[in-house]
């Protein structure tokens, strides 16, 4: 039974749940579960109790049933349960005095234990909805789309960068001739691949120490500061640390494999921070690729927004990774849309990208607030580096203009290169 919105403050988090038990039944188990309730009946749970922190469910929205589960359930094996699976998106409210500010507790009643229970066959986090109020309460982006934009001094167009390669084996100073030739080709935008934290051939203070000065002399010819998004990932006394010798540096970003150092992490990173937090999403793959199980995007960023990071990968177009085209577009949009007061998070498009995908993300997108990292797209150029990263500015000015690339490519060499050979990728 569907309950009425009762005198508190309340958030909802909207799921997918499939099991054999009707929707209504199984909704109700989970709202307990996840508030003041258990699987039986306990004397404590009054009913001042219940009204005070129990949760309720608020809509269900039933969909196509399914004749096999999605998950096994030793649990409904031992009752032998139905061969018939109910499913359908269910959203539940829960009162906001069971958290607080508290990203551990939040996630902890929207993506805890309602994975482990018996009667689910398929769970999966869709959506939050927070309160202005509330939302505005966590940390939040400390630059977001125009702090990040203010530092690169980059505006009116999308902040075109790209990811040092080979991700694992070079040496410090190996690592600072690419970003020579990167920041020679007037790149906007560098960063570490994940994979590189701090290895012993490669620490991160020799990997500092060694960019450093070549970024900042090329800052000097250029005008404006390459932004070098370096990999601080570790401890959280590491990371503090390290987050201290980039600013020391004069560097302006640093880079966290979110999910691996965790949302308190972050958060504590955030507070502390005086540079934009670049988050990749490394291991995302694990948490949503079963559509039955995990997590959508739209829950995902709306927390790690919480959490105060200012840039989120979200896969390319047309890349090497599994995910379709309309799922990356529609992530990119989730990070730019407003959330409860909370910043926008700049997009960043990364993996297989070049040029002739820009009119694609413009068309889709209808912004030039992101990130185009491309890695053969500009390094793999025939022309070179800074065709390469011309190649990409012209992309982007053609789609902007609405001209049609190959017709913008006749008077660019650059563009025209790049599509002769990227196009039959």
């Amino acid at each position: 039974m569907l309950s009425s919105s009762p005198a508190r403050e309340e958030f909802t988090a909207l799921f997918f749940v499939e099991s054999s038990y009707p929707l209504e039944k199984v909704s109700e188990i989970i709202a307990g579960e996840q508030s003041s309730g258990t699987f039986i009946s306990l004397p404590g749970e009054s009913a001042e109790l219940k009204e005070r922190s129990r949760a309720r469910v608020v809509s269900i929205t039933e969909q196509a049933p399914a004749n096999a589960a999605s998950l096994h359930s030793a649990f409904l094996k031992r009752k032998h349960a139905s061969e018939h699976y109910f499913r359908g998106q269910v959203e539940i409210a829960f009162p906001i005095e069971n958290i607080g500010v508290n990203i551990p507790a939040l996630l902890t009643t929207v993506a805890g234990n309602l994975f482990e229970i018996g009667e689910v066959t398929g769970l999966r986090l869709l959506d939050i909805t927070l309160p202005e109020p509330f939302a505005t309460k966590f940390a939040g982006p400390q630059f977001g789309i125009e702090g990040t934009r203010t530092l690169c001094n980059i505006h009116d167009r999308p902040i075109i960068g790209t990811i040092i390669k080979p991700s694992i084996g070079l040496m410090p100073e190996q690592t600072a001739q690419v970003v020579d030739e990167l920041c020679a080709g007037g790149i906007d935008f560098i960063k570490d691949d994940e994979l590189t934290a701090s290895p012993d051939y490669a620490t991160f203070d020799a990997r500092l120490n060694a960019v450093m000065p070549v970024i900042k002399k090329h800052a000097d010819r250029l005008g404006r500061m390459p932004m070098y998004a370096i990999n601080i990932s570790g401890s959280v006394d590491e990371m503090l640390r390290r987050h201290d010798a980039v600013a020391e540096a004069g560097g302006t970003c640093i880079m966290l494999n979110l999910n691996w150092v965790g949302h308190s992490a972050v958060e504590h990173i955030r507070k502390h921070s005086q540079l934009p937090i670049h988050g990749h999403r490394n291991g995302w793959g694990a948490l949503t690729r079963n559509p039955s199980l995990g997590f959508s995007f739209p829950a995902y960023q709306k927390i790690w927004r919480l959490c105060g990071i200012d840039h989120l990968h979200v896969n390319g177009i047309k890349s090497k990774f599994w995910e379709p085209d309309d799922s990356v577009i529609d992530s990119a949009l989730h990070c730019l849309t407003p959330f409860s007061g909370v910043q926008p998070v700049m997009p960043v498009f990364s993996s297989g990208q070049w040029a002739g995908q820009a009119p694609d993300l413009y068309r889709h997108l209808k912004s030039v607030d992101l990130m185009h990292l491309a890695g053969a797209g500009i390094i793999g150029h025939p022309g070179g580096i800074a065709a390469g990263v011309q190649s990409m500015r012209e992309g982007w000015e053609a789609a902007i203009h609405q001209v049609p690339v190959h017709q913008y490519a006749k008077t660019r060499p650059a563009l025209a290169a790049a599509l002769e050979k990227f196009g039959g990728a």
